[in-house]
């Protein structure tokens, strides 16, 4: 039988890192739970252990029904019957298997009927559906919203919603509209309080809303008359039973057609307050955006998974002037920089998870008790590394997919144009990686500020004090190079003190910082095992390269040149 997981031990590594010790007992409070449920672990081993079998189950499902699935989910695609979304058979056959088998709201607590897994295993699981249906993944993934509701809503609205995730309850974010895109603080949609009822109605139009026939659904809405910004926006959850929304539409893609995207129409729709009125975009509406861009990683990783395996697949069947093409150079450095490329962006990938991992579980802990002095530093410590290592792993996950993506379908040739072979459809579904939950350029924009506040910077020369091989030590030196070039090229930036020039070379700066972070991370993986010795010193050598380019750009530039990109 196929099995996603157990087939991939790049996975089981990266869940035995050492600081899964510290989330765990973090998330499990010291295991004081055990003697209330029987499946909560009484010890870390007995932990990593039940996150293996589970994480085995959701390999076993991927590889032998969600995979199998992919194609006649691609080929059907959801239906509009009635103002209501019905799915592919496909998809419909996945999330029931996937709820049968208790893995749906998988890191919710145990009382709401959750496993209450940590990030790392949960984003795993994420990855692996990915790898099997990336359109698929998307529908799983809103379970994001689950955790927002946990994080933020009452506990009243916490009981009535957030036992029917594990029973199949589907969810989706309303965020975006015909006018309000990136730019959500223009959001419009009109939400009005009615004291009889004691219930919020909403108003409007949602558009470009994934999974937006949920069951669940987060509603970003102006509760304040009179505003335009964000400020006088809150969020609200709505439940599909009242019957108060109507789809006009569902979205004809390039990609990931399983899963569906909706214009909506809402009318008189009732919904309660999500926390406090007046931060539903400013606070917890970002907080989820986090979250679905951490998603959005695990989904590239694992679009570059699937399209790495193919493209090794069909390189060592295909045969060309006697010999199979993989044995050429020009073939196996493509297949090498695949490789070495996906290595990269799934350590930082699960590096990025362990830190949201270690902020989020003690902003829960703060719901029941105050915190000590210094586990307020720890939050504070990783919550400020999580925030900028996000955008990153969204930018440099999102980028290498497609990037991977595009040289499968070259790999393959003419063949890959076609319909016959897997890869068409994952190169389609690569495509929305690098445009949705922030576009690369904003993602850019908001990874900038790890540049300009050092944060970046201190962030390497913390790897920097980390233990190396001496076999290494000559991958530390081009990184401890790397990180001075870097600080250099930041300085050169800022010294004219002009935000439009900063914004001009703030994807060099970022990527650069990428290129060092990353290669850091790589080498510590080495330093756990040597099979990641390559990949470090591919990438490093690489991002060097990319990184002196970078400079010598920035050498080369004045701000009086920006007159030269303006179009007219």
């Amino acid at each position: 039988m196929e099995n996603f997981y157990t087939d991939n031990p790049h996975l089981k590594f990266q869940l035995d890192h050492p600081l899964m010790a510290k989330i765990v007992r973090l998330k499990e409070n010291n295991y004081a739970e055990h003697e209330q449920f029987d499946y909560a672990p009484m010890d870390f081993e007995d932990a990593l252990d039940s996150y293996n079998k589970v994480l085995e189950i959701v390999g076993e499902i991927c590889g032998e029904v969600i995979g199998p699935n992919a194609e006649s989910v691609d080929h059907d695609g959801p239906q509009l019957i009635n103002n209501e979304v019905k799915y592919a058979r496909g998809t419909q056959e996945n999330h029931d298997v996937l709820t049968k088998a208790g893995l749906v709201g998988m890191s919710l607590p145990r009382e709401y009927g959750g496993l209450n897994f940590p990030m790392v295993p949960y984003v795993m699981a994420a990855e692996l559906v990915s790898r099997a249906d990336a359109g698929f993944a998307n529908i799983w993934g809103l379970q994001d919203c689950a955790e927002t509701l946990h994080e933020f809503a009452s506990d009243d609205i916490k009981k009535e919603f957030l036992p029917r995730f594990n029973k199949g309850a589907t969810a989706a974010m309303d965020l975006t509209e015909p006018d309000a895109g990136s730019d959500l603080q223009a959001v419009q949609l009109k939400a009005t309080y009615d004291a009889q009822k004691d219930m919020w109605m909403l108003n409007g139009v949602k558009r470009f809303i994934t999974n937006g026939d949920a069951d669940i659904s987060l509603v970003l809405a102006r509760s304040e008359e009179g505003t335009t910004d964000a400020r006088g926006l809150s969020l609200f959850v709505y439940d599909r039973a009242h019957k108060a929304v109507s789809v006009r539409r569902i979205e004809n893609k390039l990609g990931i057609k399983g899963s569906p995207t909706c214009e909506l129409v809402f009318k008189n729709a009732p919904a309660k307050l999500v926390g406090e009125t007046k931060l539903g975009l400013i606070k917890y509406v970002m907080s989820l955006m986090n979250s679905a861009r951490l998603g959005v990683g695990a989904q590239s990783v694992g679009i570059a998974e699937a399209a790495y395996r193919e493209a090794v697949k069909y390189a060592n069947e295909r045969e060309q002037f006697g010999k199979a093409i993989i044995q050429y150079p020009a073939v196996y450095e493509m297949l090498t920089m695949m490789k070495v490329k996906i290595d990269g962006i799934r350590t930082l990938l699960y590096e990025t998870a362990r830190f949201v991992d270690v902020y989020k579980v003690y902003s829960l802990i703060m719901h029941d008790r105050k915190l000590e002095a210094e586990e307020r530093d720890d939050m504070k410590y990783y919550q400020k590394y999580a925030d900028v290592l996000t955008p990153l792993l969204k930018l440099f996950a999102s980028e290498y997919c497609n990037q991977i993506a595009y040289d499968a379908i070259q790999i393959h040739g003419g063949t890959g144009y076609m319909k016959d072979f897997p890869v068409e459809r994952i190169f389609r579904d690569a495509r929305i990686t690098t445009i949705y939950e922030g576009t690369s350029q904003l993602q850019v924009v908001a990874a900038i500020r790890g540049v300009t506040n050092g944060s970046y910077l201190k962030l390497m020369k913390e790897h920097a004090q980390q233990p190396v091989k001496p076999e290494h030590e000559y991958l530390k030196s081009l990184l401890d190079k790397m990180t001075d070039q870097y600080a250099k090229a930041v300085e050169k930036v800022t010294e004219f003190a002009d935000n439009e020039y900063i914004d001009y070379h703030a994807r060099r700066l970022v990527e650069m910082a990428g290129n060092v972070l990353v290669g850091f991370l790589l080498l510590h993986d080495s330093y756990r095992d040597a099979t990641y010795t390559r990949s470090a010193d591919i990438f490093i050598r690489k991002g060097r390269a990319e990184n002196i380019a970078s400079v010598s750009y920035i050498n080369n530039s004045h701000p009086k040149d920006l007159g030269d990109f303006k179009m007219a």
